[in-house]
C-alpha cells in the first residue's frame, strides 16, 4: 500500500475510503436533425422547411422580382406606386407564402410526404434535371420511398391563395385573380426547385463562394 493510501486509512481511523461516485453524465440532447436514421423528414425538418421556404433566398429573391414587377405596373392598383405600395406587395406575398408552406409540412404528415425537394446524384443531362424539378413540383416522395402526388401540397396552395382573398384589396378578389395566384403558387415551387437542383453547381463556379 502507497503512503498515501495508507496516511488516508490513518486519518479515517482504520476504515477503508471509498471513491467518489462519477459525476452524472448529462442527458444527450436531441439535435435538430431533419430526417431520421432512415432518412424520413422529422417534425423539425418539417418546421426548417417551412421556414427554409419562407425566408431562404430563392423565396427572398423571388418576393423582391413579383413586388418590384406589381409596384411597376400598379397591381393591386390600391396600394400605389411607391416604396410603401412594394412593402405591402411584399409582406402580402410573403404571408401567403409563409401560410402555404406551414400548411403544406403540417398536412403532409397524413400521407407521409416529404415537401423537400431531393437532387437525384444519379441524373445528368440539363434536361433530365430539369425535368426532374418539373416533376417533383406537383410530385412528393412518401413514407415508402414511393413518388405519388403531392396532395398535401395541393390542398395548401389552392385553400390558402382562396382564404387570402379574406384580406387581399378588392381588385384582387376575383375568380381569375385567384386562379392566376394558385399558378403562381406553383411556379414558385418550381422556382424552388430549380434553385436547389442547379445552385449548388453554379456556387461551385462562383469565385466568392469558394474563398478559403
Amino acid at each position: 500500500m502507497g503512503s498515501l493510501p495508507l496516511f488516508l486509512l490513518l486519518l479515517t481511523g482504520g476504515q477503508e475510503v471509498q471513491a467518489p461516485d462519477p459525476p452524472p453524465v448529462p442527458p444527450t440532447i436531441p439535435t435538430s436533425d431533419s430526417s431520421d436514421e432512415s432518412g424520413q423528414i422529422t417534425g423539425i425538418g418539417r418546421l426548417n422547411w417551412a421556414v427554409k421556404e419562407t425566408i431562404g433566398p430563392a423565396s427572398l429573391y423571388t418576393g423582391i422580382l413579383t413586388s418590384t414587377w406589381g409596384t411597376a405596373f400598379n397591381e393591386p392598383k390600391e396600394y400605389h406606386e411607391s416604396f410603401t405600395g412594394w412593402a405591402k406587395r411584399y409582406g402580402l406575398r410573403l404571408t401567403g407564402v409563409a401560410t402555404s408552406n406551414v400548411a403544406e409540412a403540417s398536412l403532409g404528415v397524413i400521407w407521409g410526404e416529404d415537401p423537400r425537394y431531393q437532387r437525384d446524384p444519379d441524373e445528368e443531362g440539363i434536361g433530365r434535371r430539369f425535368r426532374r424539378a418539373v416533376k417533383m413540383t406537383f410530385l412528393s416522395q412518401n413514407r415508402n420511398g414511393e413518388v405519388t402526388p403531392a396532395y398535401a401540397r395541393y390542398i395548401a396552395i389552392v385553400g390558402t391563395n382562396s382564404l387570402s382573398d379574406m384580406w387581399r384589396p378588392d381588385s384582387e378578389r376575383t375568380a381569375s385573380n385567384t386562379l392566376f395566384r394558385i399558378g403562381e403558387g406553383f411556379g414558385g415551387r418550381l422556382l424552388g426547385n430549380m434553385w436547389e437542383e442547379f445552385w449548388p453547381d453554379v456556387r461551385q463556379h462562383l469565385p466568392f463562394f469558394n474563398k478559403h
